[in-house]
């Protein structure tokens, strides 16, 4: 049996994904200022149930990209979603992207600590003097401290995209999240991953 391709242009893959994904949910609609980013999720991991399960806090997407023109900078828990993420569309604005997971004064307070580096990395980011995006697509521990963070009025994020992928602890921090009275986009549930959170920082990016 012969399988027959999509004749394609290297230019046009990407608008043609966006197509699919758009035939695909058929009659769904979404708040046009989610769309974007649902849509750009849904094509980063061909997984449909980002439909349904990305939940954002009011108004977030707009608090997001105003703190981004205000020169916002942005956290990951990744270097992975670091180097997903466009700093140049960032940098345009005045921000830029940190992670600190690899650093060595990190490492050793974690040691001493008996924590994990990101809730150290969390620590070390809430001393920034700028406004913050955190993107966490890994620990859910950084989830939690950046909830202690908040809770101890240490931190005031613009926005937390909390999507850490996972078992242990990853559906109760996200839950954290949505209940610290500060802008979210949260992936409900077990998944998500350091390319989703990459993803929805371009989401923004791409559409200011």
């Amino acid at each position: 049996m012969k399988i027959e391709l999509e004749k394609v242009l290297p230019a046009e893959i990407e608008k043609r994904s966006f197509e699919i994904i758009t035939e695909e949910l058929g009659n769904r609609t979404f708040p046009a200022d989610q769309e974007p980013i649902i849509k750009r999720c849904i094509h980063t991991s061909a997984d449909f149930d980002y439909a349904d399960n990305l939940c954002f806090s009011e108004n977030a997407v707009q608090k997001a990209k105003d703190a981004i023109r205000k020169g916002a900078c942005i956290v990951t828990d990744t270097q992975m979603a670091k180097a997903g993420i466009n700093k140049k569309k960032l940098a345009a604005y005045g921000g830029e992207v940190f992670c600190f997971m690899s650093d060595e004064d990190v490492a050793k307070a974690a040691k001493e600590k008996k924590t994990t580096r990101a809730t150290v990395c969390m620590d070390k980011a809430a001393a920034l003097n700028c406004p913050l995006i955190f993107a966490i697509g890994n620990a859910p521990t950084a989830l939690v401290r950046l909830y202690e963070l908040i809770q101890e009025e240490k931190l005031k994020p613009e926005l937390i995209i909390g999507v850490p992928v996972g078992f242990v602890n990853v559906v109760q921090s996200k839950e954290r999240i949505m209940q610290a009275d500060v802008p979210y986009i949260v992936a409900r549930g077990r998944k998500g991953g350091s390319n989703i959170a990459a993803c929805i920082c371009n989401a923004l990016l791409y559409n200011m």
